[in-house]
């Protein structure tokens, strides 16, 4: 098997209810549901790089050049990058050019992980399994189905992934 890294990004996955604003948000300490996620997995061999924790929608070119810094840097072939829904497209094919020889998966939630009946883990269960079989590439996997970084496009309407 690969061995395999995940960035974190932050977005809807890592946020958690902050009982002051009555909102969303990350956690005070910035640390990541991710360790948490995977030890209930018992899926114990992904490197864990905490790269940021910001909301996509706030991400600008310089966000997505540091994740792309980060994936060039990683001795892994194998990567996912968690990601916040609402720009998890755009990312994807904001990477996709530079990105070679490597195998890159963007996935995240659309309810976070710190609350009841998140799509977190199974989102990035399959794209643990994703980056381990796909080919080199960027791709996102949402919802139990696997995007090309071309295709990758969050259907608002809908509240999910979705092929044209």
């Amino acid at each position: 098997m690969e061995k395999l890294r995940i960035i974190v990004t932050g977005g809807t996955l890592d946020k958690i209810h902050d009982t002051q604003t009555e909102g969303l948000g990350f956690a005070p300490d910035g640390t990541t549901h991710l360790p948490e996620l995977l030890k209930t997995a018992r899926c114990h061999f992904p490197t864990v790089e905490l790269l940021m924790l910001k909301d996509s929608l706030y991400f600008d070119d310089a966000d997505r050049d540091a994740i792309l810094q980060a994936i060039l840097r990683a001795p892994e072939t194998a990567i996912v990058v968690t990601h916040g829904t609402g720009t998890m497209g755009e990312t994807a094919r904001f990477l996709a050019p530079s990105v070679a020889g490597k195998t890159v998966v963007l996935s995240g939630a659309m309810r976070p992980f710190s609350l009841q009946r998140s799509d977190a883990e199974f989102n990035i269960g399959g794209a643990i399994i994703a980056a381990q079989v796909l080919g080199a590439g960027v791709w996102g996997v949402m919802n139990g189905r696997v995007f090309a970084a071309t295709a990758l496009n969050k259907n608002t309407d809908l509240g999910r992934f979705d092929h044209p």
